[in-house]
């Protein structure tokens, strides 16, 4: 049964508290449903009108981060690609990997030819069957949404860009162009690009193929979501373009060299292990 309580979501806007929302979240980053419902239970009695959504998670996280730590670290998820800023570089860095590792080839920042002008593309993926073309839109807060206006843009870059042919892998027209962000989209941002078949991959949208669904599926989170570094240490590893845990783990020597004490090298490895 759902509290009585209203929330104050990332948006401003209110809403009831809803258990059953925060046990799928729980689940999905891979809590036992027993230990999510006694996550929630727990939650539930310290609730108070106008909570917001960034404490409950933070509590939630704690809670589940005692119970167990490999679910809290994926749990974390989506803060950790919001810490991928501010610039949002990173972040077109991280969607590449996440392409990489389902098989196709991917560069970032690349000036691409259209009809008209040039553009200024920040993911291009092909492998034998498919050029994609993507705009991603960063945003280091949980409530901004991608609206129309933007889906527009895209859809004009896009367009130009489908009047010529590529040589990417081989000569060809583009197949598919995505808006992809790390948040939302608004919903006229969805049926604009329903209607006009440009593709859309947000947090949660759409319901399967999302960029949470890509991202567990592709096994590779970015090392914003390790809690056994500072900020200031996450930042440096990003400044030098390493953004992934599986970058650390295959070069065992990147720490070391970056003056990281043995210590610290241990429990940053403990938890990407835990990964």
């Amino acid at each position: 049964m759902d509290s009585d309580v209203n929330i104050v979501k990332a948006s401003c806007k209110t809403e009831k508290f809803d258990k059953s929302k925060l046990i799928s979240s729980l689940t999905r980053a891979g809590a036992e449903e027993k230990i999510a419902s006694n996550i929630v239970e727990h939650l539930a009695k310290e609730l108070r009108d106008g909570m917001s959504t960034s404490e409950i998670y933070k509590h939630a996280h704690f809670l589940l981060k005692k119970e167990y730590k490999p679910a809290a670290l994926r749990y974390s998820l989506r803060r950790a690609v919001m810490e991928l800023g501010p610039s949002g570089f990173a972040f077109e860095d991280f969607v590449a990997y996440i392409l990489r590792e389902k098989g196709y080839s991917a560069k970032t920042g690349e000036m691409v030819m259209g009809g008209c002008v040039a553009h200024e593309i920040d993911v291009v993926a092909w492998n034998e069957n498919k050029l994609i073309m993507a705009e991603a839109k960063f945003h280091n807060e949980v409530g901004i949404r991608s609206d129309l206006k933007i889906a527009l843009y895209v859809k004009a870059r896009l367009d130009d860009l489908r009047e010529v042919k590529h040589n990417y892998g081989k000569v060809r027209v583009l197949d598919e162009g995505w808006l992809i962000t790390n948040t939302k989209f608004t919903s006229t941002a969805i049926h604009y690009a329903e209607c006009k078949d440009l593709k859309l991959i947000g947090w949660n949208y759409p319901k399967t193929g999302n960029l949470q669904d890509m991202i567990v599926d592709s096994g590779l989170h970015p090392i914003t979501c390790l809690t056994s570094m500072s900020s200031s240490q996450k930042k440096m590893l990003l400044s030098r373009n390493i953004v992934l845990c599986k970058t650390l783990k295959e070069d065992t020597r990147i720490l070391k060299s970056l003056g990281f004490s043995d210590q610290k090298i241990k429990a940053i490895y403990d938890e990407i292990n835990l990964l």
